[in-house]
């Protein structure tokens, strides 16, 4: 089965990992087909594994690598394709939109941080088939009250964000092979 690994906090705030020497702790920890898109830490690669056995195997693997507290969530091809296709919000060049990938339930978590903070111009958010979706101007995504929750280390284990540009990328790679 084809998945990718979705990294928190990597290539942010002090935290480097050049995406060859991932990709080289996740072929020693036994999967395959492992190769990276971005250098903001999603890593596609196939197992024959269970996602919750893949989780523990490959955060223990990296954590004891680089020395440094990994959390990543996996997903499956298919749910990646429910992240691109769930999008709620039209392409504006003015505008970004996240998608958070994390644990069962997060969105909801998510929602209610948003919805008790306050809003920028054109900020909305939307809970699509479980996924969170984030729109928000260009330039203002750490400046608004709910961009500060990103880097909160009470959720650091809870959740990971990607531009849903990410998505799309990662698809093209998954289709190839």
């Amino acid at each position: 089965m084809k998945y990718c690994a979705f990294l928190r906090g990597v290539n942010v705030k002090g935290t480097n990992m050049k995406m060859t020497e991932v990709c080289e702790v996740f072929k020693k920890s036994g999967v395959e087909n492992v190769t990276s898109v971005l250098a903001s830490g999603n890593i596609i690669f196939s197992s024959e594994k269970k996602v919750e056995e893949l989780k523990v195997l490959l955060e223990e693997s990296m954590s004891e690598h680089f020395s440094y507290d990994v959390f990543l969530f996996i997903k499956s091809q298919e749910e990646i394709e429910n992240f691109w296709n769930g999008n709620p919000f039209p392409k504006k060049d003015d505008l970004h939109c996240y998608t958070f990938i994390g644990n069962d339930g997060v969105e909801n978590i998510l929602m209610k941080e948003f919805e008790n903070g306050s809003k920028t111009e054109y900020e909305e958010a939307k809970i699509v088939n479980h996924i969170f979706y984030w729109q928000i101007s260009k330039g203002n995504t750490l400046d608004s009250n709910f961009g500060k929750i990103l880097g909160k280390k009470t959720m650091k284990d809870q959740f990971t964000s990607r531009n849903i540009n990410t998505f799309e990328k990662i698809l093209k790679v998954l289709n190839k092979n």
